[in-house]
C-alpha cells in the first residue's frame, strides 16, 4: 500500500511490535539497532521504546500494530533546500552539458539571476504550487522535517513571500517546516559592484522585517568569491544573534575564505557544503559544536573534483548531516534516498554516517532536539521500510522501499 496514501488517524496509544528498530541513538550497537524491537506512542510523542520480550506492564493496553519484521528508523529529515523558486534552469543544465562555460551562461541571462527573475515574478500562491510537488517527492520517501530557505528574491517583498509560502507549506502538508532567511545569497542585478549597499539596504532590512512577521527559524547566508566575503555575512550574522535567531553558512564549496571558521565563532548550528574546508576550520567547528552538512547533489551536478574532508570531520568528531540541496541550479534533487547512496558512492561515507546523517545529524543541523532518534521524549515522526537491513536504504538505486510514514503519531 502506498505511503502517502494513507491518512488514517492511529489510536492515541498505539505500540508497533514485530519490527526492527534503527534507533539512531547513541547505542553501541550499530544504527542504535534493536533486532525485534517495539515502540509505544503516546499521542504525538514516543513513550516507550526496548525488546519486544521486555514491554513493561502499563502499555499491555495499549492498541497493537504488528510490522511484520519490518525497519523502522526516524522520520528522514532535509536539513538543506531550496525548494522554494519561480521557473527552472533546464536550458542552462543542457548549455553547460554543450560546453558553455559559467560566464557565457550569465551573459545569455541564465545563472541565479534567471531564477530570480521568475521567483519575483511569480505570485505567492504559485510559489506554492510549484514547491508542493518537489515537497511531496520528499514526503513519499519519508520525510517528516524539511528546512526551506529564501534567497532567491533579493528584495524584501519576494524575500518576505518565499518565507511566507515556506510557512504555508507547513500548513497544507503533514510536515515540520523549518525556515532560513538567505538574503545574502548573491547581489541582485540593480546592486551590481554593490555588495555592502545591497546587505544595508536590503538583507538586514528584510531581516528584521521577516522577525518582525515571525518568518523566520534561522539566518543563512552564502560566503564566497563569488557571493560575500566573511566580514560582510559577519554583519548579518550580527543582527542574527541579536535577535535571538541562529546562523548557519553556505562556505567553503568552491574555495576557503575561512567563513566555517567565522561561522563557528557566531556558534553556527551548521556550515554547509564544504568542499574546500581545512583541518583549522574543522577543529573550530568541533570546539563549537558545529555540524557539518554535505550535499552530494550539488556535487554531482557540477561535476565536482574537490571532495569534502570526510576523514578529517570523522578525526575531529564533527557531526555529518547530508541532505539534498534542493536548487534548480546545481541540484535539482528531490530524493534523500538517492542523496544517502551519493554520499556513500562519491565520499565513501557509511550507511550507517548517511542514515545518521538524513536523522540524528539532520536535526542537529536545525538545531531540534525533539527529534531524528527513536527514544521516549521524542517526537512520535517514524519512517516504516520494506527492508532486511538498514543498509538497503543507502544501497538502492531509484528504488523506494517506504512502507508508511508517521508524523506525529499520524499514520
Amino acid at each position: 500500500m502506498g505511503a502517502t496514501s494513507e491518512m488514517n488517524l492511529m489510536s492515541d496509544n498505539t505500540i508497533f511490535l514485530d519490527a526492527k528498530i534503527a534507533t539512531m541513538s547513541s547505542s553501541p550497537e550499530p544504527y542504535g539497532l534493536i533486532p525485534d524491537g517495539a515502540v509505544a506512542v503516546s499521542g504525538d510523542v514516543i513513550v516507550w521504546v526496548g525488546s519486544a520480550d521486555r514491554i513493561p506492564e502499563k502499555y499491555a493496553h495499549y492498541k497493537h500494530k504488528k510490522l511484520y519484521g519490518r525497519l523502522m528508523t526516524p522520520g528522514l529529515i532535509d536539513c538543506h533546500t531550496h525548494v522554494i523558486f519561480g521557473g527552472d534552469r533546464a536550458e542552462e543544465f543542457e548549455m553547460r552539458l554543450n560546453g558553455a562555460a559559467y560566464e557565457e551562461i550569465a551573459r545569455a541571462g541564465g545563472g541565479i539571476n534567471l531564477t530570480v527573475r521568475a521567483t519575483r515574478e511569480a505570485s505567492l500562491e504559485q510559489l506554492i504550487e510549484d514547491a508542493l510537488p518537489r515537497v511531496d517527492a520528499l514526503i513519499d520517501e519519508g520525510l517528516t522535517t524539511i528546512e526551506i530557505k529564501s534567497g532567491y528574491g533579493l528584495d524584501q517583498k519576494t524575500e518576505l513571500n518565499m518565507l511566507r509560502a515556506a510557512r504555508e507549506i507547513g500548513k497544507r502538508r503533514q510536515i515540520t517546516v523549518h525556515t532560513t532567511y538567505l538574503g545574502a545569497h548573491a547581489t541582485p542585478t540593480e546592486y551590481k559592484d554593490r555588495d555592502d549597499a545591497y546587505i544595508d539596504d536590503v538583507v538586514i532590512p528584510t531581516l528584521l522585517a521577516a522577525h518582525n512577521e515571525g518568518l523566520v527559524d534561522a539566518v543563512d547566508g552564502f560566503c564566497e568569491g563569488i557571493a560575500f566575503q566573511p566580514t560582510q555575512i559577519a554583519r548579518v550574522f550580527d543582527v542574527a544573534k541579536g535577535l535571538g535567531l541562529p546562523v548557519k553558512l553556505h562556505a567553503e564549496q568552491l574555495s576557503n575564505l575561512g567563513g566555517a571558521k567565522m561561522a563557528a565563532s557566531y556558534g553556527a548550528l551548521s556550515t554547509d557544503h564544504i568542499e574546500y574546508l581545512d583541518e583549522e576550520g574543522i577543529a573550530s567547528m568541533a570546539h563549537a559544536d558545529t555540524a557539518a552538512v554535505i550535499l552530494p547533489g550539488a556535487f554531482y551536478t557540477l561535476r565536482e573534483t574537490q571532495q569534502p574532508p570526510i576523514d578529517l570531520l570523522r578525526k575531529h568528531q564533527v557531526p555529518m548531516a547530508l541532505a539534498t540541496d534542493c536548487n534548480p541550479g546545481s541540484s535539482p534533487l528531490t530524493s534523500l534516498l538517492l542523496t544517502m547512496n551519493m554520499g556513500c558512492t562519491l565520499f565513501r561515507m557509511t550507511p550507517e554516517e548517511t542514515l545518521a546523517g538524513v536523522t540524528r545529524n539532520a536535526a542537529r543541523a536545525l538545531g531540534l532536539n525533539d527529534r531524528g532518534v527513536i527514544s521516549a521524549g521524542q517526537r512520535a515522526d517514524l519512517a516504516i521500510w520494506d527492508v532486511k537491513r538498514p543498509a538497503e536504504l543507502s544501497y538502492r538505486i531509484g528504488f523506494n522501499p517506504l512502507h508508511k510514514r508517521i508524523f506525529g503519531g499520524h499514520a
